[in-house]
């Protein structure tokens, strides 16, 4: 982690009177999703190609503060929610990419469907393999098919959660209660996020996410 300081980050003013608590919290979900609809969408229709990038590595730069102050309340099943909930996701990718190469990893194998190969990473995966798919799925909100991005991150919390759960009998043969727990948490954890962004992609083609 670096300590140079962030550059500084323009928000609407609305958004500042959020951080002050001086709006409605109707009001603060609006924002959000109108927020959320208007990034997407501004970025899908530039010809730009570097601002794609950039948005990916926005989380690097400026961490998840500026993002948490509009999409975090937002629910799981929407725009905003699914775009913080990415996010995060990314981010957690990338604070372990050997923990969580090794879940992908051991999902792969244990696995008789084709998540695996929906969430896209080469085989075998390491952590190299699982910080490139982090950045493609976060990519894919921008360029390519949004539903797509959503069914890919779907695709790779089932398996990693698959992987968890097996790892999670591992240490329970071992007698390690405490990693066994660990393990089983997390997996419930991915799971749930795994059926959030399935339904998402769902809604998208529907034509209704907000």
């Amino acid at each position: 982690m670096t300590d140079r300081p962030r550059r500084p980050v323009r928000l609407p003013s609305a958004a500042f009177e959020v951080n002050e608590g001086g709006l409605d919290p109707a009001v603060t979900l609006r924002i959000a999703h109108d927020s959320a609809r208007a990034l997407v969408h501004r970025v899908r229709a530039s010809d730009d190609p570097d601002l794609v990038e950039r948005m990916v590595a926005f989380t690097d730069e400026h961490g998840l503060d500026t993002l948490a102050e509009l999409w975090s309340r937002a629910g799981a099943r929407t725009l905003p929610g699914v775009l913080w909930r990415l996010s995060l996701l990314r981010a957690l990718i990338r604070s372990d990419p050997p923990g969580v190469a090794l879940l992908f990893q051991r999902g792969s194998e244990v696995l008789a469907t084709a998540d695996p190969v929906i969430a896209g990473a080469e085989a075998p995966t390491g952590p190299d393999e699982i910080r490139v798919l982090a950045d493609a799925v976060l990519r894919g909100v921008y360029v390519g098919d949004v539903a797509v991005a959503f069914e890919r991150a779907a695709a790779f919390c089932r398996t990693a959660a698959a992987g968890a759960a097996d790892l999670a009998d591992d240490a329970d043969a071992a007698a390690d209660d405490t990693r066994a727990t660990e393990l089983t948490s997390r997996a419930a954890r991915l799971a749930a996020s795994a059926r959030d962004f399935a339904a998402c992609a769902r809604l998208e083609r529907a034509g209704s996410l907000d």
